[in-house]
């Protein structure tokens, strides 16, 4: 059986936390390597490692992953205003 992608914002937030693929990767238990092929989207992770991805960053799992391409934040933030406005 043929794995969906998953699209994720793993390098968004690091970045945003200024997090080093080595130093998640201490964090969650892998390889820096692993990190690298997750942000590309070269790899699932599997259901405990999204667990550890989800900890580390204290979001939601469908914060971080998602079997479709994700909006730019931006364009998610100015949605959510003409909801609310």
């Amino acid at each position: 059986m043929k794995s969906r992608k998953l699209y994720n914002r793993i390098a968004l937030l690091r970045q945003e936390r200024a997090v080093s693929r080595k130093e998640l990767a201490e964090n969650i238990g892998v390889n820096f390597q692993t990190v690298g092929y997750l942000e590309r989207g070269e790899y699932n992770p599997s259901l405990d490692l999204t667990f550890k991805i989800s900890d580390f960053f204290d979001l939601p799992i469908e914060f971080i992953f998602s079997t479709k391409p994700f909006k730019p934040l931006s364009r998610e933030l100015l949605d959510r205003q003409k909801k609310e406005g």
